[in-house]
């Protein structure tokens, strides 16, 4: 559905670059292309695109204020140096809005909250290291955060019966999670100078549960296998 709405979105914006020129053959109006700023379409466009098509990113967010800024500097109505200077602060201050809603930003947010409503367990390593395990226990889910520290995750013995839900936060550290290999694994992730790797195999059996994982990696890694 997002992708019919992104693609009905660019097909309006070129009928109407085509009946502006087409406006100019007859007489009708004056269609300028090549405005003051014209070229930040190239990043407003493609980016409020992109938050239709895949809904509301750190990156696409970040994008389409930067270029929503630079045309209204080339407009001249804001100062260019003043948005250089500023450029900085937008990109902090939205990676720190990613990672505080980024459950509420999730493609899955509203999975995630019905998988939530009941609370999460907090597991943080902040300056050291925590293996967590659950050998024959029920698992229903967990926020991690590894900040200048890692996380390991074992599941392998775990019991998951049904879907559960995932939130990892890696800030200059590293998130290992081995999950069994009944479960679906379902990764999105928000990489800032970091990244995600989801190595599991195709689950055994028909219907597996999933596990939806949402990580933010700021200088860090998350891994699933």
């Amino acid at each position: 559905m997002r992708n019919r709405v992104g693609n009905l979105l660019w097909g309006l914006l070129l009928v109407a670059i085509g009946l502006g020129f087409a406006g100019n053959v007859f007489g009708l109006w004056n269609f300028e292309l090549f405005f003051a700023g014209w070229w930040t379409l190239f990043i407003i466009v493609p980016c409020a695109i992109s938050m239709v098509q895949n809904g509301v990113q750190l990156w696409n967010t970040i994008g389409l204020g930067i270029g929503v800024l630079l045309f209204i500097s080339a407009q001249g109505y804001f100062n260019g140096e003043l948005l250089g200077d500023l450029i900085f602060p937008i990109i902090i201050i939205a990676i720190g809005l990613s990672i505080m809603f980024k459950d509420r930003l999730s493609k899955n947010a509203k999975l995630i909250q019905g998988m939530t409503k009941d609370g999460l367990p907090d597991y943080s390593a902040v300056f050291g290291g925590q293996e967590i395990n659950f050998p024959g226990e029920q698992f229903n889910g967990a926020n991690l955060t590894a900040v200048f520290g890692s996380i390991s995750l074992d599941l392998r013995q775990a019991v998951i019966s049904e879907d559960i839900y995932i939130s990892a936060t890696a800030v200059f550290g590293g998130i290992d999670m081995m999950v069994p290999s009944n479960v679906r694994v379902e990764m999105s992730t928000t990489p800032i100078f970091g990244g995600a790797s989801n190595k599991t195999n195709k689950p055994l059996g028909e219907n597996p549960p999933t596990i939806y994982i949402n990580s933010t990696n700021i200088f860090g890694g998350t891994e699933v296998k």
